[in-house]
């Protein structure tokens, strides 16, 4: 009998949900399990690292490679699952774009560290104990990863594949990419996004669209939107004119502003720049005729102040991937 080629699914700094986008392909697990061999994953099988080193170079057919790299660990086997994989595929939102742990990079390892050990009320920690790389004690070496001041993208330390966006991807895409290999169907070339559109989620929302004008903003507990009407037009934060499509608008269709989970579309290089360039043609700070300039600038800044979270809102998913990458 020939042997199945071979399918691994890698966590790094993420929050499992790209597991269970795996496990939700339900009865087609089953379809994989008679095409392929799934070796390594580490919140589902005993594989251990040691096993994966011990492979042939390039003998994995596939890797999903979810999270972003935020240790030494995340970096150490983002190299060996490239080296042992013929396609290494960034997973999910935040092995694509960096997403939530990326916000991180807001902030520095420095202070990381020292909110979280020397000033957190719950501590009790006088002696001012911080992790370390590598720590003596009577019992032996005691090692952890290193914790990056930078938090990255998979592309960003290695050669990547493809891309696969969405917090988490949708199981009908896992299952395309998957059964292409099964069934030894052409690829797309090397570097595409796959499951996803080159355009908007607006190409692909059903909403009502007109040309309005924007006079304040609101969080999505203030107000009960119409379901009919563009969710921007009505002061909700709504990614979606900045967002790659191929989600199929799942969150605008029950009342819910995008997120932005997919990343950008085709041809933008940032998606927070590209929603705040988005927002400049719907705020109302009008009419000019009669106001002084002082008046137009309390007028613009007080629709700003009603913004909630632009760096949360605007880079959740995209930070680690976008012009801004950290602070500075």
């Amino acid at each position: 009998m020939p042997e199945k080629p071979k399918l691994s699914v890698y966590w790094a700094s993420s929050c499992g949900g790209c597991e269970i986008a795996v496990v939700n392909l339900h009865e087609k697990l089953l379809d994989i399990d008679r095409s392929l061999d799934f070796v390594f994953c580490p919140c589902l099988l005993d594989t251990k690292v040691a096993d994966v080193e011990a492979m042939a170079d390039r003998s994995i057919a596939i890797t999903f490679f979810n999270g972003a790299i935020r240790t030494g660990e995340n970096e150490e086997m983002a190299r060996l699952l490239r080296k042992k994989s013929e396609l290494l595929i960034a997973f999910g939102a935040c092995s694509v774009g960096g997403s939530i742990p990326a916000l991180s990079n807001l902030h520095s390892r420095e202070s990381h560290l020292r909110t979280n050990f020397l000033d957190s009320p719950a501590l009790d920690n006088p002696g001012g104990v911080l992790p370390q790389t590598r720590t003596e004690v009577a019992e032996g070496t005691l090692e952890l990863p290193a914790f990056f001041d930078t938090v990255k993208t998979l592309a960003q330390v290695v050669d990547v594949d493809y891309f696969v966006p969405g917090c988490p991807p949708e199981p009908h895409q896992i299952w395309n990419i998957v059964e292409a290999v099964i069934q030894g169907k052409p690829l797309p070339p090397q570097g595409e996004t796959l499951g996803a559109g080159a355009s908007s989620v607006c190409a692909e929302c059903s909403r009502q669209k007109e040309d309005k004008t924007v006079s304040r903003f609101y969080r999505t507990w203030e107000i009960v939107p119409n379901s009919s009407q563009c969710l921007l037009e009505q002061g909700l934060v709504c990614m979606g004119i900045a967002t790659r499509q191929g989600c199929g608008a799942l969150c605008p269709a029950v009342n819910m502003p995008c997120t932005g989970c997919y990343g950008p579309p085709d041809g933008v290089r940032d998606q927070g720049a590209k929603m705040i360039s988005a927002l400049g043609s719907v705020i109302d700070i009008g009419p000019y005729k009669g106001m002084t300039e002082a008046e137009v600038v309390a007028k613009t800044d007080a629709v700003l102040d009603s913004l909630p979270d632009l760096a949360g809102g605007f880079y959740r998913y995209s930070m680690a991937g976008s012009l801004l990458r950290r602070s500075r």
